[in-house]
């Protein structure tokens, strides 16, 4: 007999604690001000609305702060490929990726104190290494899409605040070596 949940199951469960976290997420930001939606991948209309493409973009021309929820709505894609899948879908210029560490390295830096940070990969190469910061179709549709990443460590005080404004900080993932 199969022990614990099954991956399709986990992953609906997933998008749920998605939704929950935006709602985290869209409290905070209106307590300092900033009028927000969340919109969900999948229906739950007593806390957010259903994702619409044409919606979403009207959000974001009224200045409001759009945070997606649930992924993409179906099992076996992850939150990466979701958040690069609707960035494609609203013309993004740029991805951040919150994570626990300053970027992208060529080993695990929980595992390996040796491992070497990277100011700038492209696709190509984060593919090729394997990183397992994002996983493999979040780059390539990224990298088709040529939408850039920037990998960086959220828990840093003030470091969203300094990536938002421009600040080289963490790993730029791009489709080409050019320099920052």
């Amino acid at each position: 007999m199969e022990r614990g949940i099954d991956r399709v199951t986990a992953d609906y469960m997933g998008m749920l604690a998605t939704i929950m976290n935006a709602l985290a997420l869209q409290n905070a930001l209106e307590r300092l001000g900033a009028e927000t939606r969340v919109m969900s991948a999948f229906e739950v209309r007593a806390v957010c609305e259903p994702f619409i493409h044409r919606r979403a973009l009207r959000h974001l021309e009224k200045g409001r702060i759009v945070i997606f929820a649930a992924g993409t709505g179906h099992p076996f894609f992850s939150t990466d490929t979701a958040a690069v899948l609707r960035a494609a879908q609203i013309g993004a210029e740029v991805i951040l990726k919150g994570t626990d560490v300053d970027g992208v390295y060529d080993s695990d830096p929980h595992l390996n104190t040796n491992a070497r940070l990277f100011d700038r990969l492209t696709f190509a190469e984060a593919i090729e290494l394997g990183v397992r910061v994002m996983d493999t179709t979040a780059f390539s549709l990224s990298w088709e899409r040529n939408i850039p990443i920037v990998v960086f460590n959220i828990t840093v005080p003030d470091n969203l605040l300094r990536v938002v404004q421009g600040e080289p900080i963490g790993t730029l993932v791009t489709a080409s070596a050019e320099t920052r």
